[in-house]
């Protein structure tokens, strides 16, 4: 890996994904590469929009580049969404580049990491174990996502949320069914209930009823089984998912507020609600896709844009967790840090930054090593392209 000077290089650019506001290093987390011996490179207005003025990172010792290019032209990048194909080419053959990736999705963003001559290592990948929570930035932004599903379900529903009981009569609580409980489900039925909603969720893992009960959610008795070896849910067969779907129909139409996050790593997210279900819901009845990216859990969801079926509007926001940009930026910067820890001492140097194919967290969320592209969950060795491979949070 190529060293820029007598320091190592680590560079923090101005994301350019639509309406992202995050940002991939936090002053705080500047403050530890460079106590690493890290020269840390920020483009200004990096943080601006997730409230890290240029000045923090200034006092935290970074230094302060206007330029996207000098941003990426270090030994390791950092980022939150994928960077754009030419972005790519502005990076040193030899460097690192953390960030979600989404493998596979866009095959030309990976092929461009292998052209280039860089090591690609997929945030979204990191195993999701007790060795590697501290950098499970999955969990991090689901977490902040499904949080701000709940509330912009709130702020778009025309009915008050808790039970309230007035000199003008009695409101009865909204009615919420979360549908998918992975951390962002989790967090979504945690957040509705703390703002006083009655709660009903599902999910095709027997084991979430706990987690769902836990909270003071109803669990919907639907069709369960078994999840796969990494704990997410499996694809079902045609009869069960009909069975499901009649059993959450009279759910759904009981529903002021609907919220999907079923994603099945590798495939097409699952469909859970038909438009047959969605017209029978209530007027003003809001319901909130958290997997519009993969396709989509409600029929007819369009990607960041709202659409009506009769008196139901279905939301497919995809910047869920960038509308909390502060925190959510402060957990993934996090991640990140604790995730480039693990690559020091790189070829037996502790001042050297690489990567180790046989380290437990590192190996297996990287992507493109040497010239070769391999599949982040299987780790067998791709060809380019692939079609049809999708890497999600799932429901774990």
């Amino acid at each position: 890996m190529p060293y820029r000077g007598s320091f190592m290089r680590i560079g923090i650019p101005v994301e350019s994904g639509p309406n992202e506001r995050r940002v991939a290093a936090v002053p705080t987390s500047v403050k530890v590469f460079t106590g690493w011996g890290l020269d840390a490179v920020v483009q200004s207005g990096a943080g601006e929009s997730a409230g890290f003025p240029d000045a923090a990172y200034e006092t935290s010792g970074a230094t302060l580049v206007d330029s996207t290019a000098a941003a990426h032209e270090c030994d390791i990048v950092l980022r939150v969404g994928p960077p754009a194909v030419d972005e790519i080419a502005l990076m040193t053959p030899g460097s690192i580049l953390v960030s979600f990736l989404d493998p596979f999705a866009d095959t030309e963003l990976i092929a461009a990491c292998r052209e280039q001559g860089i090591t690609a290592v997929a945030a979204e990948a990191v195993p999701r174990t007790t060795l590697a929570q501290a950098m499970d930035a999955l969990s991090s932004q689901a977490t902040a996502a499904g949080y701000s599903a709940a509330l912009l379900a709130a702020a778009e529903s025309p009915k008050l949320v808790p039970m309230l009981v007035t000199a003008a009569g009695t409101v009865r609580p909204a009615r919420v069914l979360v549908l998918g409980v992975g951390v962002a489900g989790l967090q979504a039925i945690a957040t509705a209930r703390r703002l006083g909603a009655v709660v009903h969720a599902y999910d095709l893992r027997p084991e979430t009823r706990e987690q769902v009960e836990s909270l003071g959610a109803k669990f919907v008795e639907a069709p369960t089984q078994a999840a796969d070896e990494g704990g997410y849910a499996t694809e079902v067969d045609a009869e069960t998912a009909q069975h499901q779907q009649q059993i959450l129909e009279q759910y759904v139409a009981d529903a002021n507020v609907v919220i999907t996050t079923a994603q099945v790593p590798g495939r097409r997210a699952p469909l859970l609600v038909t438009r047959a279900m969605l017209q029978r819901m209530q007027t003003g009845s809001v319901v909130i896709d958290m997997a519009a990216a993969s396709g989509g859990n409600v029929e007819g969801t369009v990607v960041d844009e709202v659409v009506r079926v009769d008196g139901a509007r279905v939301f497919g926001p995809t910047d869920l967790a960038s509308r909390v940009a502060t925190d959510a930026s402060t957990m993934y910067s996090r991640n990140l840090h604790e995730l480039v820890g693990r690559m020091r001492g790189g070829d037996g140097d502790e001042d050297r930054f690489a990567v180790r194919l046989d380290d437990e967290v590192v190996g297996p969320a990287t992507i493109v090593h040497n010239g070769t592209v391999v599949h982040p969950r299987t780790r067998e060795v791709m060809e380019l392209p692939v079609d049809n491979v999708v890497v999600s949070e799932g429901t774990g």
